[in-house]
């Protein structure tokens, strides 16, 4: 890989958890995953998610500042490179859109100050996927708390994600569109990606669609 820190993005059930466990094992790297499933609030916020919202962000913010504050800083010399399933960033893309104005302010400011001390990745790839296929990925891994996740959810994340983006200017960022792929049982597609995240990009947001 021609990067030292690569980060995969995506919306709920794009996929990013299997791609990224997958070049880490292919290319020797040391592998971040997100530690979500042993978050007590998330349940609670599908169910109640006006009650819930605040304490789920202000929990999911300081568990990633934690990981990635450790894991970044400390080096495995057996590892050629760094790669995580998800960016710092997705915590302020999440609290937008699940906070009231006044909460997403505190929120906010919060972030930015621990936001100082991470590292940005070299690559952040976005798997992008419509959001009928993220609900069939996301009933097809059977998450009880998944469950009952709406598409106007989905929507408002999707749209959070893309908003993000489009105001980065000092980021390689590649947005991959995954709706004609099958990375995870398909190894010529799984291929074609690695391919893509192999290339040397510029600054900038790249564009990759298949089919």
């Amino acid at each position: 890989m021609k990067y030292n820190y690569i980060s995969i993005e995506g919306n709920i059930g794009a996929g990013k958890t299997s791609l990224a466990s997958r070049i880490a094992e292919q290319f020797n790297a040391k592998l971040i995953l997100e530690q979500f499933e042993d978050n007590s609030f998330l349940p609670k916020f599908y169910k109640d998610p006006d009650r819930y919202a605040f304490p789920l962000e202000l929990s999911f913010l300081a568990e990633r500042f934690h990981q990635l504050k450790k894991q970044l800083t400390t080096q495995d010399l057996f590892k050629s490179f760094t790669i995580s399933d998800y960016f710092i960033n997705k915590s302020l893309i999440f609290a937008q859109k699940t906070l009231q104005n006044d909460e997403f302010g505190l929120y906010k400011n919060l972030f930015h100050i621990i936001n100082l001390a991470l590292p940005k990745p070299d690559l952040l790839v976005f798997l992008y996927l419509d959001i009928y296929k993220l609900k069939q990925n996301i009933l097809k891994r059977g998450r009880s708390y998944e469950k009952d996740i709406e598409s106007s959810y989905l929507e408002k994340i999707q749209e959070g994600y893309l908003n993000f983006i489009k105001q980065q200017s000092g980021m390689r960022i590649l947005i991959i569109d995954t709706n004609n792929l099958d990375f995870v049982n398909c190894e010529d597609d799984y291929e074609s990606i690695i391919n893509e995240i192999n290339k040397e990009y510029d600054i900038g947001v790249h564009r990759i669609s298949f089919g």
